[in-house]
């Protein structure tokens, strides 16, 4: 376990990564240097003994609604949008292993040869053994984006946070940079400022999860490798998008109790 540097002021995160993060310089695809680099990135965390989790989208590889804009059925298309997340999962598990990082991929969609399937208790108590656990296939059905896999899987496993990369963008900003030069960069926003005023953090389902159950959103810039590192060491880095406005709300932590229909729920499981 690394302890250079200031300790890490949260337990457990969930990371949402583009499939656009995988790409470098290439137009489509994976470029093996970038993976390589955002596989280096999520070790120097987990050194620090933050448990991570993951959700990854497939934008490198194709994109659902595109399918369906182009007069394909949207759910076939989501569904194949689905399995193009799970090649990300596949090719990010192999680059952390390399890395020596033990890492589990949990699929939404049944793939048992390639995957787990996706068991929340299962995925906690990785996640406490200090394994990685890659979240594949959005939530399993049509008609829901990977933002909102991201925010389901981290009120689902007690994450404290939602860090959030995007390709090329600081943050979040009050217009579209690439459409409006001067557009305001928002260090800070709540989770009912940006759906009122439908900013692009991450789709208006996902938002209002986080915002019910007080779960904070960590929007950076995944160019600059440290970016995870210095928003887990409490450095303000990009947009912070919580109730108040400033983080200091933070969802259920790691070691809150369950509620008593979740334990019932487990006894019978286990």
């Amino acid at each position: 376990m690394t302890t250079d540097g200031p300790a890490p002021i949260f337990r457990r995160i969930l990371l949402k990564l583009s499939g656009e993060s995988l790409m470098g310089d290439l137009e489509y695809g994976t470029d093996l240097k970038r993976l390589r680099e955002v596989a280096e990135e999520i070790k120097r965390v987990h050194d620090r003994g933050v448990e991570i989790a993951i959700v990854l989208g497939a934008g490198n590889i194709y994109r659902g609604i595109a399918g369906a804009a182009e007069g394909m059925d949207r759910a076939t298309a989501d569904y194949m949008g689905m399995l193009a997340i799970v090649l990300n999962a596949l090719q990010l598990q192999d680059a952390l292993e390399k890395l020596d990082v033990h890492t589990r991929v949990q699929s939404a969609l049944d793939i048992r040869e390639v995957a787990e399937p996706y068991i929340r208790r299962r995925a906690m108590r990785h996640l406490e053994k200090g394994r990685v656990v890659i979240f594949a296939a959005g939530t399993g059905n049509p008609f829901f984006t990977s933002d909102t896999a991201a925010a389901l899987r981290a009120l689902e496993i007690r994450a404290e946070a939602i860090l959030m990369a995007k390709h090329g963008v600081e943050g979040v900003f009050d217009a579209d940079p690439s459409e409006v030069p001067d557009a305001k960069f928002l260090p800070e926003i709540t989770h009912r400022q940006a759906i009122e005023r439908g900013l692009r953090v991450m789709d208006s389902t996902a938002l209002s999860l986080c915002m019910d159950n007080d779960l904070p959103i960590y929007v950076f810039n995944m160019a600059d490798e440290r970016n995870i590192d210095r928003i887990v060491c409490g450095e303000r880095v990009g947009t912070i998008v919580s109730a108040d406005g400033d983080g200091r709300n933070g969802g259920r932590s790691a070691d809150e109790p369950e509620a008593e229909g979740e334990e019932a729920a487990g006894r019978v499981s286990r």
